[in-house]
């Protein structure tokens, strides 16, 4: 068995990487830590998982193999100064102190995006797990670079669910802002854009121009991303739905459906959906996932299914919610 800890698992990630983890076939959880709830139950916490788990929230994070950091974004570097970690545990970094500057400690962390890179991921042993939106819109654009395809600035608009701002609360996180409401928010400017520019740029050989609009829904999770560039001239509808489902063809999360998508077909679960169509010379891409599941704490499980030599999809057939 796999023993994992979970540093910081009182917000929204953690809680979702417990209900993963506690029914991975291959894991354990051995510790848990949090400077907010020391001594507290889990199921206190996360309330669904009364009868689940004795767990309790601590300072010790026992001797595990791998330390999942599901802390605030720039915490993940202070922590490892302030805790003294065995160099053979490995780390997923859910945060994004890693994402750009993988190297620190003398670790050095793999972007973790698993349609991206899996060779390096099951060769690595620090991952820096990649930001919900960055994963929601590298599935639309990774395919097209992979083979050239972007010749002119990408344009993407798109809508995430209230727990995509985290557990602490915001003005505009509260119930009665977000209630029947939409919004946009860090226009243009949104933190995940530069790791978007650098890992698809590694594909299309230089850094697209990726034009981002994110926005608040009236819901709680999903992501839902429009992504659309101009067309190469030439390349037919089916020319580019042929690459995608090719891209996709060994991946057993992420699929290319035929019809459009929605993000009832992917909340829930580590599922990835993108949907192709050719419009007046422009390819447009709709891509959804789960913001807490494949865009956070799935994906880390299935990087660590990876990094560890299991089954890809240990823990991760999770139950879709179609209604």
């Amino acid at each position: 068995m796999i023993k994992a800890a979970i540093a910081g698992g009182t917000g929204y990630t953690g809680g979702e990487l417990f209900r993963i983890l506690l029914r991975h076939p291959d894991v354990e959880i051995v510790a848990a830590t949090t400077t907010s709830s020391e001594g507290t139950p889990v199921s206190d916490v996360h309330r669904d998982l009364i009868g689940e788990t004795d767990l309790r929230f601590g300072k010790d994070l026992g001797d595990p193999d791998v330390i999942f950091l599901c802390l605030g974004h720039g915490l993940s570097r202070e922590f490892m100064d302030t805790h003294e970690i065995k160099s053979s545990c490995r780390i997923i970094d859910l945060g994004n102190d890693f994402r750009l500057d993988g190297d620190y400690q003398g670790r050095n962390f793999i972007y973790g995006l698993c349609e991206s890179d899996k060779e390096n991921i099951r060769k690595a042993h620090d991952i820096a797990n990649p930001g919900c939106f960055a994963t929601a819109i590298q599935l639309a654009l990774l395919p097209l670079a992979s083979h050239k395809l972007i010749h002119d600035e990408v344009h993407v608009t798109a809508i995430t669910g209230s727990t995509g701002a985290g557990k602490k609360l915001s003005e505009t996180s509260h119930f009665s802002y977000r209630d029947n409401n939409i919004s946009i928010y860090k226009l243009f400017t949104h933190q995940h854009l530069a790791e978007i520019r650098k890992n698809t740029g590694r594909y299309s050989g230089k850094e697209p121009v990726v034009n981002f609009v994110p926005m608040r829904g009236d819901f709680t999770r999903g992501i839902f991303a429009s992504v659309y560039t101009r067309a190469v001239p030439g390349m037919s509808e089916a020319d580019y739905v042929a690459i995608f489902e090719d891209w996709y063809r060994d991946s057993p999360f992420v699929f290319h459906s035929g019809k459009g998508v929605s993000l009832k077909e992917v909340v829930n679960t580590n599922k990835g959906l993108v949907h192709a169509e050719l419009h007046d010379g422009y390819i447009h891409i709709s891509s959804v996932i789960d913001n807490l599941v494949k865009g956070a704490s799935g994906q880390a499980v299935q990087n660590m299914n990876l990094m560890f030599g299991l089954d890809e999809t240990a823990g991760l057939r999770l139950k879709p919610s179609a209604f």
